[in-house]
This record gives C-alpha cells, sequence and structure tokens, in this order.
C-alpha cells in the first residue's frame, strides 16, 4: 500500500522503532506464518539471527526482548507496557518461550535473549537492520525460515519480496486521487486544485477510509501523545539502562508551574490540563514536551512513532506549541482545536512521505537527520499549514528545518535512546518552531527546494561513516564513559 499518515504515525512501544517496534513486529508476522503453515506443533527449536546495527545496539534499543514478544504473537501497536513487563519476567524467570501463543495455545520452547546470536560486523545488502528466524523440528530439519530487514519508523521488508514490495507500492499510488512522490508533485498538486498540502493528503486518505475514520483516528493518535506526556510527568528517578540518566521532565513541570505562580501540587497532580501556560514560557513547556515523550520512549513506555522512536518528541512538542501558543489559535476549542490537530498531522504527514519515499527515515542507514532531522522538518511544515501558509511557504518551513539538521549522526552512549537523543528533540522542535516562522514571514519563494535538501541528506547518510550510524562505535559513544 502506499505510504499514508497512519504508517508514519503508529502506536508502539519504546525505545526504537527501528530496534523495537520494527523487530517484534517481524517476529510476530514469523510467528503467525508458522501457525498458518501448520508447523507450529513440530517445532523443536528456534534460532535468532541479529544483523549489523541491530545487533551492535540492540541491548540498548530492547531488539532481543522485543523479539521475543513478537515470537510469543504479541503487535507493537497492540501491546500494553504491563504486558510487556509482565510477559518479560515470566520469560525470566522460566527461561521458557510461548511461541506464537498469544491470543492461543503455543509452543513452550527453552529460549532466552542470551540464545540470540549476534552478527555485529555483518551487514546483509538490504539494509544494516536485518535479522533471520528459523526453526526445525526434532531432528533439526528446517520446517521454516525468513529474513526481515527493519528500514526504519516500524515498517518492515521481507528478503526476497522488495521488488514486489515496489511494485504492489507504485501500483496502490494508482488508487490515489493526487499521487505524489516529490515536494515539486505535491506542490504542483497544490497549484492545480488550489488545495493545500493537508487537503491533498486527505484526498488521497479517503482512498482508503472515510474522512470521519480519518479525523477519529489522527485525534486518537494526538491522545496518545498527550496520555504519553501525562505519564512520564509522574514517573521520577532514573532511566534504565545504566547511564543513571534522570529524568527531568517532572521537576521541569513543577518548576514552571512556580514560575508562573500556580500551585505546585504533589507528584500526583501533574496534570497539564490543570494549568495555564505562560507565553513567557513558550520554549521551556516545549522543550518540556518533547523531553517527556522522549523520556518515557527512553523507559519502554507507550509512544507514538512520529515518524521514529528515537524523534517521537518533537511533532507532540510543536503541535503542543501550535494550540498552546501561536496566534490565533491558542484560544482554539473543541471542534476547532480538533481541527487544528487534524490537519497539523496531515500536512506532516504529507512531508514524511516525502523521506520515506526519496530517502529514509532510519538512523541505521542515514543517522539521526534521518530520523530527529526528518521528525523536524513535518513539524516545521504541520506547524506552517495550520498558521495560515501558503504551500509554497510550507515547503519551504520543511526545507528550513532539515537544510539544519543535515549531517546529524546517530552516537547513542551505550546504545541507549537517551544520550543524545532525549535532548535532541527538544532542540529540534526549538528548529521546526523557528523554521515556520522564517517561511511564514517569506513569500515562499527559496533557494533551495525541499526535494533538493532531501536527496541532500539521502546521499550524506550514504557518505556518512557507518561508526555514526546507530552502530555505538563512534562520536559520543566512544568518546564518553559510560558510567
Amino acid at each position: 500500500m502506499a505510504v499514508g499518515v497512519f504508517d508514519l504515525f503508529s502506536i508502539g512501544i519504546g525505545p526504537s522503532s527501528s530496534h523495537t517496534v520494527g523487530p517484534m513486529r517481524a517476529a510476530a508476522v514469523f510467528a503467525e506464518e508458522l501457525r498458518g503453515l501448520g508447523v507450529l506443533p513440530g517445532v523443536a527449536g528456534l534460532r535468532v539471527d541479529l544483523y549489523g546495527s541491530l545487533a551492535a545496539t540492540g541491548h540498548g534499543h530492547g531488539t532481543m526482548t522485543a523479539v521475543l514478544l513478537g515470537l510469543e504473537g504479541f503487535h507493537p501497536e497492540l501491546i500494553l507496557p504491563g504486558e510487556v513487563e509482565e510477559r518479560l519476567a515470566a520469560i525470566a524467570e522460566t527461561g521458557v518461550l510461548n511461541l506464537a501463543g498469544a491470543g492461543g495455545e503455543g509452543v513452550p520452547l527453552p529460549y532466552g535473549v542470551g540464545d540470540m546470536v549476534l552478527r555485529p560486523l555483518t551487514v546483509l545488502p538490504r539494509h544494516t537492520n536485518g535479522m533471520t528466524f528459523t526453526v526445525t523440528d526434532a531432528e533439526g530439519t528446517v520446517l521454516h525460515a525468513a529474513t526481515f530487514f527493519s528500514v526504519g519508523g516500524g515498517f518492515i521488508v521481507r528478503e526476497g519480496e522488495e521488488e514486489t514490495a515496489r511494485q504492489e507500492l507504485e501500483e496502490s499510488k494508482k488508487e490515489l486521487p493526487l499521487p505524489f512522490r516529490t515536494a515539486a508533485e505535491l506542490l504542483a498538486h497544490c497549484r492545480d486544485t488550489g488545495l493545500g498540502i493537508s487537503d491533498v493528503m486527505l484526498l488521497n486518505e479517503e482512498a482508503s477510509r472515510s474522512g470521519e475514520q480519518i479525523r477519529e483516528g489522527l485525534l486518537h493518535i494526538w491522545s496518545v501523545m498527550e496520555a504519553c506526556v501525562q505519564t512520564s510527568l509522574r514517573r521520577e528517578g532514573v532511566l534504565p539502562g545504566g547511564l543513571k540518566v534522570r529524568r527531568r521532565a517532572p521537576d521541569w513541570f513543577d518548576r514552571l508551574r512556580k514560575e508562573t505562580g500556580q500551585h505546585p501540587g504533589d507528584d500526583t497532580d501533574r496534570d497539564l490540563a490543570a494549568v495555564g501556560f505562560d507565553p513567557r514560557y513558550w520554549q521551556e513547556w516545549v522543550n518540556l514536551v518533547a523531553l517527556a515523550v522522549n523520556e518515557e520512549n527512553a523507559s519502554g513506555g507507550r509512544v507514538v512513532t512520529a515518524p521514529t522512536n528515537g524523534a517521537a518528541g518533537i511533532i507532540p512538542a510543536v503541535l503542543f506549541y501550535a494550540l498552546h501558543f501561536a496566534p490565533g489559535m491558542d484560544r482554539a476549542t473543541g471542534a476547532d482545536r480538533d481541527g487544528v490537530v487534524v490537519k497539523f498531522l496531515l500536512a506532516a504527514g504529507a512531508v514524511g512521505v516525502l523521506y520515506k519515499e526519496q530517502a529514509s527515515i532510519s538512523g541505521a542507514e542515514v543517522g539521526c537527520q534521518g530520523e530527529v532531522g526528518s521528525a523536524s522538518s513535518m513539524a516545521a511544515a504541520g506547524l506552517a499549514e495550520v498558521m495560515g501558509g501558503t504551500p509554497a511557504q510550507v515547503e519551504n518551513a520543511a526545507e528550513i528545518a532539515m537544510e539544519h539538521n543535515l549531517g546529524l549522526t546517530c552516537d547513542p552512549i551505550g546504545g541507549l535512546v537517551q544520550v543524545p537523543c532525549i535532548e535532541r528533540n527538544a532542540i529540534a522542535a526549538a528548529k521546526a518552531i523557528n523554521a515556520a516562522k522564517m517561511a511564514l514571514w517569506g513569500d515562499g519563494t527559496h533557494r533551495v527546494s525541499l526535494d533538493e535538501v532531501i536527496i541532500t541528506m539521502r546521499e550524506t547518510g550514504k557518505d556518512m561513516s557507518s561508526k555514526y550510524k546507530e552502530t555505538a562505535m563512534g562520536g559520543l559513544a566512544v568518546n564518553v564513559v559510560e558510567c
């Protein structure tokens, strides 16, 4: 199917869309195939091989535990954090994996994280995030095997089906009323129809679902983003993983209430809906939302890939700014407020399609410019759209944001999505807001096009050393002592 807004904004668990959500999804698909092929009762052995970046930073990104959950039949968009903790604790205690057991009878197998085969120096041709699943019977005969690639944002591709998937994608685009792969094509549709970028995206989405379903789905996405922030504000202490990174969002929230003369309340009273937002502190609130989302992501909480988990805080933070601080929209309520959310996410999604189609949103493939850079660009477009920008101004906002994220490396310390990832979301959210404001003060004409920047990002990613592409083998990951 053609890439749509609900592909770019999907609900999952942290800490990584490409290293957690994608592998869980691939493992769940494999488990379902075992049941569908009728070979599940005969399974006596299981082997999981992880390659490249998945093997290099898998422990810090939760890859191994995500694979275990997927093999039990759980899907990232459905499983809740409580279920994650329950099943992982059971597997750790018993040493037994219930293969394809979610929602039905599975096959108990002695298997755990330590049984996976890690091949960090072996990169399969299609993508650095490769994984192979193999099951055998009691005699060692292979019953079924499959190789998948997690290509960013939770998207997975099966080995040997790349060309088929590409053809299906192209065919599905023919069903869209206004298909586009480039920003030039998107702007041409806007000129020909007189529609805005979010309107073009809406028309294409309506090829597969009703307008009401789209609206409800996007509002649900926003509600999960809001819930993620709220959950994070009520958690304290340090993040898991050994770096001893302290959660800052709860303290920042309390300080903001004090700075604005509001009663601080207690730890259980950190309710965003019950506070006033002093426009003098808009930057601090944007930082707070971005930090809160990514602290929750880093602890394995429930987040929305936007378009990835590592960059999940940027779009919620900028949309929060639009709803509470942007001139003319800060007093929107009810249906008007919902309309801002829908319009913002549709415009952001349209720009996300451009990155997915022409380049990559995978940090393991093009560095953090593909994750945080893409999210910042998408957020800038969404903000410019809801602030009344023309299609040309919206495209310019997206271009400015990415242009100043080019070359951004992915070098997480300890392979954890914590340093520099959490702060980077806050910085990129501010860049997105500034990019939108700069674009709106212009008339839409600019020297560098969004398409040129996207191509540059793709080529920069190809030239970037693998040390700086989510392997924890370069940059901050090797120059900062972990403990």
